[in-house]
């Protein structure tokens, strides 16, 4: 099955999605569209995503899949190999943990819409929205750091030594926090699963960077 992922280059829910197809190996068809001009919220694309949010995963079927986090628990259900999830009870709830940590807590808060809204509606300067999308990234960052240092289930990625969910929810994070210049100096268990996550072509062909319509 080819799919079409209807999906912006810099949005960190984009690139867990394309990290992940990509960790699977499944082929895709790249359908960007540009945040900033409102393609997203034109009538077409609310016909595909009623939200006019990215990504949105178009299957052969005519399908339309939203939301990243249920996307990828589809494609590990899916197409099993390899898993994004541990076989075990205990591993998966770690690793959904870890991983909404950074999708619930953090991105609901710092997503442009928001950031966007903080501008227009108070008249937040550039110096502002870095202060509010530090504080959040912070405030998740000091706990997830103190998480994975003191687990001895944490290895070389968040749960041992494959790469998962939430590998792929801390790469896009970690990734989307360079736009605002955030030193990662304070927390080196990230930085370090990180580096190993920079160094596999299925995340470093997922990263904003590396997409057609990066700008």
């Amino acid at each position: 099955m080819t799919f079409r992922l209807h999906n912006f280059f810099r949005s960190s829910t984009s690139v867990r999605l394309r990290a992940a197809l990509n960790l699977k190996g499944l082929d895709y068809d790249y359908i960007p569209y540009a945040l900033r001009k409102g393609e997203t919220r034109t009538p077409a694309y609310r016909t595909l995503n009623p939200a006019g949010l990215v990504p949105a995963l178009e299957r052969a079927d005519g399908q339309v899949m939203m939301q990243s986090l249920a996307i990828m628990e589809w494609l590990d259900e899916t197409y099993p190999e390899p898993p994004l999830l541990p076989v075990d009870p205990d591993g998966r709830a770690r690793v959904r943990a870890l991983a909404l940590m950074i999708a619930c807590e953090i991105h609901p808060l710092n997503n442009l819409r928001v950031l966007n809204y903080l501008g227009e509606t108070f008249g937040a300067d550039e110096g502002a929205l870095k202060t509010w999308f530090t504080h959040w990234v912070r405030t998740t960052f000091d706990a997830l750091e103190t998480t994975l240092a003191r687990d001895a289930a944490t290895g070389r990625f968040c749960h041992g030594d494959t790469p998962g969910l939430a590998d792929i929810c801390l790469y896009a994070q970690v990734l989307n926090n360079r736009r605002f210049d955030i030193d990662m100096q304070d927390w080196p268990t990230i930085a370090a699963i990180f580096g190993e996550l920079d160094a596999l072509p299925a995340f470093t062909d997922a990263a904003p960077h590396n997409q057609p319509d990066a700008a």
